[in-house]
């Protein structure tokens, strides 16, 4: 039997090889990387498909599709949510993905996506406080210390210049955990017993949490004027962080109205809730930050051109890199029209 052909193969980064990844770019530097990038896929905006992910909910979780593509390349992230899963030592949120060619239709890539979304919505989170959060902002509280809590904290400090992260976490173990894990890297690193001593100070608040459920990690009044909110926990229907009352108070901001109405913060308002989509704020045809008194609110959801635009780093950086292993995914039969002949060949 001949070896598979050249076409067969698509490059899959595995999670050992994103990890080395991150590690030869640097953390922080991969996630100011990734903010330029998705940055400028939000400047192109219109020329993406969009759609809201396509879910599949049940009592304990959620697992999703995220497609889209802007013509040249396709791109889609499988992505689930299921809270319970860490009391049986699993994690909340798993991901792969994939990048193809438009043109053929063949795969381009195949990629571990639960560390990259990590990297990703953290990159994100801090590329939209550039465009929304009071001008020198230098201090973020964290509430809810878990997986994606370290890399919020050092993509603000990368990307906003933010030198003081102040946790919070229902369980002490989370704070100790992400506090342990941020020594050394450029921050003050408070951690707090409450939710309103973590507030002190804060110009920048970032919930992410992981019950679903339409929680109250904030209050009303724990909120003052001035502040950013970056909201980033409630990412699917029945799933909710803020008092609706702060909502009320606040500028709004989002990613893909469609999308964001079932799964964010906005689900707690009426449909016609007025919102600003970010990529007219970056393009500029929207304005951001009104005054140094306005609430402004990030309701993060995750949308499928911030994966995209992840999954396209990734695969810019492959070959010098050498982080990948070929996979025989594609079956290429010398005749194309003779995938019959291909398996009995096979047998030879």
């Amino acid at each position: 039997m001949s070896a598979p052909s050249r076409n067969a193969y698509v490059p899959f980064v595995s999670v050992d090889n994103m990890m080395k990844l991150v590690l030869h770019i640097g953390i922080e530097r991969m996630m100011a990387d990734l903010a330029a990038e998705i940055e400028a896929d939000f400047r192109r905006w219109p020329l993406f498909d969009k759609t809201p992910r396509v879910a599949s909910h049940s009592d304990i979780g959620v697992i999703e599709l995220m497609p889209t593509s802007d013509g040249e390349t396709y791109g889609f992230k499988y992505v689930n949510g299921h809270p319970s899963n860490m009391k049986k030592g699993l994690q909340t949120v798993t991901a792969f993905g994939l990048l193809a060619d438009v043109a053929t239709g063949y795969p381009l890539m195949l990629s571990e996506m639960t560390i990259l979304t990590a990297l990703r919505t953290a990159a994100t989170s801090a590329m939209v406080a550039k465009w929304l959060a009071p001008r020198g902002a230098t201090t973020m509280a964290m509430i809810g210390n878990g997986a994606q809590a370290e890399f919020q904290a050092l993509a603000f400090k990368e990307i906003c210049a933010i030198r003081e992260i102040r946790l919070y976490d229902i369980d002490p173990a989370a704070t100790a955990k992400c506090a342990r894990n941020l020594t050394g890297r450029g921050l003050n690193v408070v951690s707090c017993t409450t939710p309103e001593e973590a507030l002190l100070g804060a110009q920048i608040i970032t919930t992410c949490t992981a019950d679903k459920q339409n929680a109250t990690i904030l209050t009303d009044n724990m909120v003052g004027s001035g502040v950013h909110i970056n909201a980033v926990g409630g990412d699917c229907p029945g799933k909710t962080e803020l008092h609706r009352d702060i909502l009320l108070r606040s500028g709004i901001f989002v990613e893909y109205p469609p999308q964001t109405r079932i799964e964010g913060e906005i689900q707690q308002l009426a449909p016609d809730h007025p919102v600003t989509e970010l990529w007219q704020v970056i393009s500029g045809t929207a304005t951001g930050r009104q005054d140094a008194r306005q609430i402004t609110l990030f309701d993060s959801v995750g949308f499928a051109i911030e994966d995209f635009s992840a999954l396209r780093y990734v695969h810019g950086r492959l070959q010098a890199s050498g982080l990948y292993l070929d996979l025989d995914m594609i079956a290429d039969p010398d005749d194309p029209r003779d995938l019959f002949g291909m398996i009995l060949r096979a047998a030879a």
